[in-house]
Order: C-alpha cells, then structure tokens, then sequence
C-alpha cells in the first residue's frame, strides 16, 4: 500500500511539474534568455581578461626582480675587478661567489618568466577566441531576436486578423438576419396593399355589407358604358341601339328632342 501511495504522489508531482514547466515556457521570453545568455558570456570572458592581466603582472614583476638581480650582479663583477686591482684576491672570490648565486637566482627567474610567459599566451589566444565567439553569438542574438520579434507581431496581427473575420462574421448574419426581416415586412405589406385594393380586406372605418357592394359595383359599371357611349355619338362615330337607348334623353340626338331634322 505504501509502495502504491508512493507511486500516486510521484505522479501527482510529475503531473505538476509538467503544468509547472509548462507555464514558464509560457512566460519565457527568448529575447530574455538570449540577452541573459550573452551577459554570462561576457562575464566569462572578462574573466579570462583579468586573469590574462594578472599574469601579465606577475611577468612583469619578474622581470623587474631579475633586472634588480642582473644590477645587483654586474656591481658585484664590478667590485670584484676592484678587489683583484687591490691585490685583494679573498674580496674579489667573495664578490664572485654572491654573483654566481645571483646568477643562479636568475636562471630560476627566467624559466619562470618563460613559463608565465607561456601561459600569458595561452590566455591571450584564449581570449582572442572568446571574443570572437561572443561577437558570433551577438549578431545571432541579435537575428533570432528581430526574428522572434517579426514573428509575434505577424502572430498577433493574424490573431487580431481572425477577430475580425469572426466580428464580420457575426455582423454578417445579423446584417442578413435584418435583410430578411426586411424583405418579409416589405412582402407583407405588399400584400396587404394588393388585398385592400381588392376590396379582400374591408376597410373597418367605413364598413358596406355584400349587398350594397354588389349595387355600387353595377351602378359604376352603367356609368362607365353610359360616358362611352356619349363619347362615341360626339365622335360621330354613332354606337349600338343598345348604348343608344341606353343614353338619357338629353344625349340623344343633336337638339335633345327625340329626333332628327330632315
């Protein structure tokens, strides 16, 4: 049972380092870590500088102590010549003697100078090519980030890009939504108009049974053939027996008395 509880919280915690890492790569800028990956390279390279300036001390204070030592040696040949022109032979074999110790102090200040020498070179050429590389990484730092740059802009351009079509999507509908709400209200009022006109739709302000529609509707008639009629006989035109008898007694004939002159 412990070993199960064990397992389940190992993955229960690998289940939150995962969220866990996944929200930093969220959060993580890559120009950050560039830039932060550079400045660790300078430090790096400033330091090898200052150890390639430390050596460069060290040679140079050897090489000071072997010019005090050389001095010191050529004031003791000095001052054994001195002695032998004495007569002093003991003066100057003592005078020779510190000389050849000072010679041998010499030699050892010499392979240490060639060897710091050495690694000063070392160091330089180390250097050099330290700062060759971090010029290098600079410039590609400097191209991934206008490149990260160019592609979050391009990705938020598209995604605002997107909002638009959706927003001009949804304003589409609507928009065809209202179209085909007007289109329905104009065809119903079309309809209702072309009702009213056919008398289907009565007009409730001034209500007419069917009886008296069908009496106006004759009595409209009659005077339409009654005005055709006296248009015809103006004319000279004349007209049916029918449209004749049909005229009232003022419109027949030229002088309205029932007949014609000879």
């Amino acid at each position: 049972m412990l070993v199960a509880m064990a397992g389940t919280f190992k993955r229960i915690g690998g289940i939150f380092q995962a969220k866990a890492n996944k929200v930093l790569d969220k959060a993580e800028d890559p120009r950050d870590t560039l830039d932060l990956s550079y400045e660790k390279q300078l430090e790096q390279l400033q330091k090898v500088r200052r150890g390639v300036a430390d050596v460069a001390t060290a040679r140079k204070r050897l090489e000071l102590q072997a010019q005090g030592l050389q001095k010191q040696a050529d004031k003791l040949q000095t001052q054994a010549k001195a002695a032998l022109q004495q007569g002093n032979e003991d003066l100057a074999r003592e005078a020779l003697a510190r000389r050849a110790a000072l010679g041998e102090q010499l030699a050892d200040l010499k392979t240490q100078h060639d060897q710091i020498t050495e690694q000063e070179q070392k160091l330089i050429d180390t250097s050099s090519q330290l700062q060759t590389r971090v010029e290098q990484f600079r410039t590609k730092k400097e191209t991934l980030k206008a490149s990260y740059t160019a592609a979050e802009a391009q990705t938020k351009v598209g995604e605002a890009v997107s909002g638009i079509s959706d927003s001009m999507g949804n304003s589409g509908q609507a928009m065809q939504r209202a179209q085909d709400k007007i289109a329905s209200m104009q065809a119903r009022a079309g309809a209702m108009d072309e009702l009213l006109a056919s008398g289907a739709l009565n007009d409730l302000s001034a209500p007419v049974d069917d009886i008296q529609k069908e009496l106006d509707k004759v009595s409209s008639t009659s005077q339409v053939d009654n005005e055709l009629a006296a248009l015809r006989l103006e004319l000279g035109t004349g007209g049916t027996d029918e449209e004749t008898a049909a005229l009232p007694a003022a419109d027949q004939g030229g002088n309205g008395k029932g007949g014609t002159q000879s």
